[in-house]
């Protein structure tokens, strides 16, 4: 009997702690385009945000104890922990990393098989969290097996979380 999977649909968001939530605000808004949104009453009892934007949400946590967060003058690795999000202009996002002078590393693979092409950026945001920025979508999606092909699931018919374009608060 095959095993069932859970109904995941989506990557909703990630939590990250900051050393300054307003300086990470201003990070992810101006080098990465989120937009920021109300966050429930209920978290407001500790400092932190809420971002949104392209199907995934950032949330920020201010750090009680900055030994958790990452060293931001760690060498960028493209090997180590990090997000990525899919770009699909990567010279103009190139452009918008070296306006607000962050310092990233550039890298190109290519797939000899089927002739495809990925460029990647590697930055850090204040907190030295790595971020991947590619184009991804010129390779594919190779399920391991084919019996895989049918369990990929993609969430096509609605919007995850649900946009409120009518709220006026």
């Amino acid at each position: 009997m095959a095993e069932e999977k859970g109904p995941l649909m989506a990557l909703n968001h990630i939590s990250r702690l900051c050393r300054n939530v307003d300086s990470s605000i201003e990070f992810y808004r101006n080098v990465l385009g989120m937009e920021l949104t109300k966050r429930p009453q209920a978290l407001e009892n500790f400092n932190g945000a809420w971002l949104f934007n392209y199907g995934v949400g950032i949330h920020l946590v201010q750090a009680k104890d900055e030994d958790r967060l990452p060293d931001p003058q760690h060498e960028l690795d493209p090997m180590d922990n990090h997000i990525s999000f899919q770009c699909e202009d990567m010279e103009a996002m190139e452009t918008r990393v070296k306006e607000h002078k962050v310092e990233y590393k550039k890298r190109i693979i290519e797939d000899e098989e089927n002739g495809s092409k990925i460029e990647q950026l590697f930055f850090k945001d204040p907190d030295g969290f790595m971020i991947e920025i590619c184009n991804c979508e010129n390779m594919r999606l190779v399920p391991a097996s084919s019996l895989s092909v049918a369990k990929i699931k993609l969430p096509l018919d609605r919007h995850i979380p649900p946009l409120d374009l009518n709220s006026t608060s």
